[in-house]
């Protein structure tokens, strides 16, 4: 991994997402870029009359002038923590495709939740579906960047669970790793493979040194139980598949991945 991308709610704060996604550069010795997107008051037009909708204009103006300001003490700061190449961007639009257009160049989003929001979708779910990258989104509380060395990994067989561990290798080589392994739906109809993939075996090969916990739990109770387990393995981070529960619903994650993306107490990587 070596562009990283950060979603800075505040430009003028120094917030989880911007603290732990420089400390991770800093390890990788990768660059990092942060994004600040103000969204245009004309999406919100018809709830003003013109007075207030020219006052909501200027605002967001003088709004998008100070991120812009805000550049050179973002970069000073980087640099402070061991990142020598960095960059800051102020984007006018909404944040999910802000953060979509800018993760086309990026190998990693990292992404933290607003405040006071446990329980309610926000963003965040739409923007793991939008980008075609890996998302490292830290729990409630925020928490800072440390080596990874007891990783846990919800997986099902999914092309969704391959592609996050997959994504994951940078931070699984070498760790300690619990495959959470529950039900494997048949997700590659027409295709036989011999000798059929064994994910255990792709992890050995990998340097990864990884135990099996089956789970059986109903499909209702398979978040909690995930991340039960995590905790009892000691994980720093939590590696699943980011699903989308119909072609025609995307916004909306799965159940099990809408609830450890809630209630997990560790950073989750995602990936879709």
């Amino acid at each position: 991994m070596k562009d990283i991308l950060i979603h800075v709610r505040d430009f003028g704060k120094r917030t989880p997402a911007a603290h732990f996604g420089v400390r991770l550069a800093a390890t990788l010795g990768a660059s990092v870029t942060g994004v600040y997107a103000c969204p245009r008051p004309l999406y919100i037009a018809p709830a003003y009359g013109p007075e207030l909708m020219a006052e909501a204009v200027n605002n967001a103006r003088e709004l998008v002038k100070d991120a812009v300001q805000a550049k050179q003490s973002f970069l000073d700061w980087a640099a402070s923590l061991g990142v020598s190449q960095s960059e800051w961007l102020v984007a006018e639009g909404p944040v999910g495709d802000a953060l979509a257009q800018a993760a086309t160049r990026h190998d990693l989003l990292v992404l933290d939740h607003a405040e006071d929001d446990r329980g309610s979708a926000w963003d965040i779910p739409g923007v793991i579906l939008k980008t075609d990258v890996p998302c490292i989104v830290l729990p409630h509380h925020g928490v800072h960047y440390g080596p990874f060395e007891r990783i846990a990994i919800g997986w099902n067989g999914s092309p969704e669970a391959m592609r996050a561990v997959h994504a994951a290798l940078p931070f699984l080589r070498g760790k300690q790793a619990l495959l959470l392994w529950g039900e494997e739906p048949d997700r590659y109809h027409g295709v036989d493979w011999d000798p059929p993939f064994n994910i255990m075996e792709y992890l050995r090969k990998h340097g990864v040194a990884a135990e099996r916990h089956n789970v059986t739990e109903k499909r209702d109770d398979v978040g909690a139980v995930l991340l039960e387990q995590a905790m009892k393995f000691g994980a720093q981070l939590f590696v699943m598949g980011a699903y989308g529960r119909s072609r025609f619903s995307e916004w909306m994650l799965g159940g099990a991945t809408r609830h450890v993306l809630t209630w997990a107490d560790i950073p989750v990587l995602l990936r879709h």
